[in-house]
This record gives structure tokens, C-alpha cells and sequence, in this order.
């Protein structure tokens, strides 16, 4: 197999991979809006409200909303990471393509 070609292979599967975790990223985004919301009205009952059940929704909500938080930074961290990948690839196909005759594989 020419290097140009299985270049293109991969850069096709990182395009790939890049779709899917952009949309589990979307997708992230929107329960995060959702949980954000469920924590901030936890905390205001948790204000208001004497009862100890308040202060442990309040905590639990707050624990959902790091957990998305955590896993939202991770989806960016791989994204970023495919990015540059993805890069670094291009700049090898252009090199393979360069090296080779005519410019193409």
C-alpha cells in the first residue's frame, strides 16, 4: 500500500472520529444546560428550605454537574488531540504527495 493511501485511510477514520465526538460533545452541552438548571434550583430550595433532604439534592445535583463538567473536558481534550492528529496527517499526505511524481500517488 503507498503511504499517500494509507495517509487518506486514516485521516479518514480521524475525520470519522472527529464527527462522533463533536456530536457526544452537542449532545454534552445540552444535558450540562439541563443539570446546570437542576443544580441552581437545588441550591435556591437548599437556601430556602430547612430541610436536610434540600442541602443533600443540592450536593447531588452539584455532583451531576461535575461529572458532566469532567467528561465535557475530557471530549474537548479529544477533540483538540484528533485536531492536531488530523493536522499532522494532512501535512504528511502533502509530503507523500510531493515526494511522489506527478504529485499524486
Amino acid at each position: 500500500m503507498r503511504a499517500a493511501e494509507a495517509i487518506e485511510r486514516r485521516l479518514t477514520e480521524v475525520g470519522a472520529d472527529l464527527r462522533r465526538l463533536r456530536e457526544e460533545l452537542r449532545i454534552t452541552d445540552e444535558e450540562l444546560a439541563h443539570f446546570r438548571t437542576e443544580a441552581d434550583d437545588a441550591r435556591l430550595r437548599s437556601l430556602v428550605s430547612d430541610r436536610p433532604e434540600s442541602a443533600r439534592e443540592d450536593r447531588e445535583a452539584q455532583r451531576s454537574v461535575d461529572a458532566i463538567n469532567r467528561q465535557r473536558a475530557h471530549l474537548v481534550a479529544e477533540i483538540d488531540r484528533l485536531e492536531r492528529t488530523q493536522d499532522e496527517l494532512l501535512d504528511e499526505l502533502a509530503d507523500a504527495r510531493r515526494d511522489t511524481p506527478g504529485g499524486r500517488p
